[in-house]
């Protein structure tokens, strides 16, 4: 499956808050946080549903990725979406190791399975 997506009992506005703490425990930071409800509805169009998306990344990560492969910014940075969906939050990202597949290469992998890890382990900590 190319996503990991779980649910919690919590508001969106809460799963963010603590998941940014969760991020920094697996030192990850967020690089932006779109609000797409607000953004939208800036631009006019009318959009009801709570949608966040975080863009995050682990700078010394990064560079070991872009490193071996420039490709791999296509895929830069990881993101994180923390959305309402019919009245459940859901917090979900796309995994990494689904992305890094596109690229055959070996070391990638193995450095895309330990992100997927942790980045999953900071999703099922803010659940």
């Amino acid at each position: 499956m190319f996503h990991y997506t779980v649910e919690t009992k919590k508001s969106p506005e809460q799963t963010i808050a603590d998941l940014l703490e969760n991020l920094k425990d697996e030192k990850f930071g967020v690089l932006w946080h779109l609000d797409m409800k607000e953004k939208l509805n800036e631009k006019g169009v009318d959009f009801d549903q709570t949608y966040h998306i975080l863009e995050v990344c682990n700078p010394v990560e990064a560079k070991r990725v872009l490193l071996e492969n420039s490709l791999v910014g296509y895929f830069l940075p990881c993101k994180i979406a923390v959305y309402d969906d019919g009245g459940t939050t859901k917090i979900g990202l796309p995994r990494p190791t689904a992305l890094i597949g596109f690229i055959d290469n070996e070391a990638l992998m193995g450095i895309a399975e330990d992100i997927e890890k942790r980045l999953i382990v900071a999703i099922d900590k803010s659940r």
